[in-house]
């Protein structure tokens, strides 16, 4: 397949199984299998063009000339590259795990929640594959617009106004912010294209610099940066599937992705680290990670906690883009796969919990692993690569996080990211360790019970199957990206040579 035919493939499939969704609407077993064949098409598309990313070339396509010099074009490179298989490959996973979910809740309106999600896909796929500011801009937008009726799918008064929250603050700090520095930066360089080495290096004074990158990281609304946060706590109220989608397949991957992808190719790395004007951001990331977990901490209600802990994330891969040393910035690369398996294991385990068990506290959940063993390993497999403990993948980018901050010379961020990787321990182990090590009768305050009583159910209540292979996948997925990290190292090393 010819690679630019591969592009528009990619970006049109999701439309068309979109348009599928809804004309099967009245067989639902059709309906989402032609989900789940949409997204095994979409993935196998998008591994083709990796042999090209791979051996140096960079697919492109243009659709049109929106003014003179000014394109809506597509061109992939490793970075994007990375994203759109880590959206595309999470696709299936989520669609199945999908099936499982509202089946086994008895969701209404699954219609639009499949439409939906795969015109979010194509988003994703857009913003992955843009080739400059404006087309990046553009899908940035309808990702934004295309998820609000998943976050309000319920709508419940609750649900409504967290839609309300997530449109406010993601379309607020893009039109208000993004949009202002993507015209500075248009009237400064006289381009938007993603480059090498970036486009603004010698356009400038030192204090335009520093404002165009706050405006840039700040109009990034989903990359969840402290104090524009608000609405990814808040869009928890959606179904479980649609959190797997904001934290780990599409939205706030999109988010990390945009303030990464501005850092490398508009800013440029080299601008970055010898003028140091992004310490600034580093320690505004460090804020975040450090101030979001200690939040994550006092929640008992587990989308809640994770919602914080993936806040906390987020800003580890705004820390490494902000380094602007090579480790730094393949660290943070790598954290946008490593931390898209380790969050969705995690989310797929509380819904699974919450279909099978209806519960939504930690606090109920004493005991859980003994009826629900599978969804719980699969829970501390998670945790275990979010924490950044080997054999997973999330060790990966932490080390080279940690040594990225060695490189830019900044030691107290090394701190952070032990103090951080501890607090990831503090705030997620206790669950595993109720689930599986405390008596449901604990829970109940009932003493005279002793754990392992006769009468305690011991019976295995898992999730619908189809919950449990997607759960399961993820989880295998952190291991095997522990032992294949490589892969990534080689693939994205391009972006960071000179």
């Amino acid at each position: 397949m010819n690679p630019s035919t591969a592009i528009y493939i990619a970006i049109a499939l999701p439309l068309i199984g979109a348009a599928l969704v809804v004309a099967l609407r009245r067989w639902p077993n059709l309906r989402e299998a032609s989900s789940l064949i949409t997204g095994g098409a979409l993935f196998a598309v998008v591994l083709s063009l990796l042999p090209h990313v791979q051996s140096g070339a960079r697919p492109e396509a243009q659709v049109v000339e929106v003014m003179s010099g000014l394109w809506l074009a597509f061109k992939v490179e490793p970075l994007g590259m990375l994203f759109a298989l880590v959206a595309s490959g999470l696709w299936i996973v989520t669609t199945t795990y999908s099936i499982g979910y509202m089946r086994g809740h008895h969701e209404k309106d699954q219609t639009r929640f499949y439409a939906c999600f795969a015109i979010a896909i194509s988003a994703a796929m857009g913003v992955a594959m843009a080739a400059n500011l404006l087309t990046l801009f553009t899908f940035y937008e309808i990702l934004t617009l295309s998820t609000y009726p998943l976050v309000t799918h319920h709508r419940t008064e609750k649900a409504m106004r967290a839609g309300r929250v997530y449109l406010g603050i993601l379309l607020g700090t893009s039109i208000g912010f993004l949009l202002l520095a993507i015209i500075w930066t248009y009237y400064l360089a006289g381009t938007l294209d993603f480059r090498p080495g970036g486009i603004l290096a010698g356009t400038a004074d030192d204090w335009v610099i520093v404002v165009l990158l706050a405006l840039f990281v700040f109009g990034t609304g989903k990359a969840a940066l402290m104090p524009f946060h608000r609405w990814l706590p808040a869009a928890m109220v959606a179904p479980t599937p649609v959190s797997a989608l904001l934290h780990a397949v599409a939205v706030v991957k999109a988010g990390v992705f945009t303030v990464m992808k501005i850092i490398v190719y508009i800013f440029g790395i080299e601008l970055l680290h010898d003028t140091g004007l992004s310490i600034w951001l580093m320690y505004v990331a460090a804020f975040t990670i450090i101030a979001a977990s200690l939040v994550a901490l006092t929640k008992d209600n587990l989308k809640a906690r994770l919602a914080y802990s993936t806040i906390s994330q987020l800003s580890y891969i705004v820390l490494g883009a902000a380094l602007a040393t090579s480790a730094g910035v393949l660290g943070g690369s790598m954290h946008i796969a490593m931390h898209a398996f380790g969050k969705i294991t995690l989310f797929f385990c509380a819904g699974a919990i919450y279909v099978a068990a209806n519960k939504t506290d930690i606090s109920d959940m004493a005991g859980i692993g003994r009826t629900m063993p599978f969804t719980m390993t699969a829970f501390f497999i998670g945790a275990l690569s979010i924490i950044g403990l080997p054999p997973m993948g999330g060790a990966w980018s932490k080390w080279f996080l940690a040594l990225g901050a060695l490189e830019a010379e900044q030691r107290v961020l090394v701190g952070v990211l032990l103090v951080s990787s501890l607090l990831n321990v503090a705030y997620l182990m206790p669950i595993v360790a109720r689930a599986f090590f405390v008596a449901p009768s604990a829970a109940a305050g009932d003493a005279s019970d002793p754990p392992g009583a006769p009468g305690k159910s011991t019976v295995i209540k898992e999730a619908p199957l189809f919950c449990l292979l997607a759960l399961g996948t993820t989880a295998v997925g952190c291991l095997v990206l522990f032992f294949y990290a490589d892969a990534l190292y080689r693939l994205l090393t391009p972006i960071v040579m000179p």
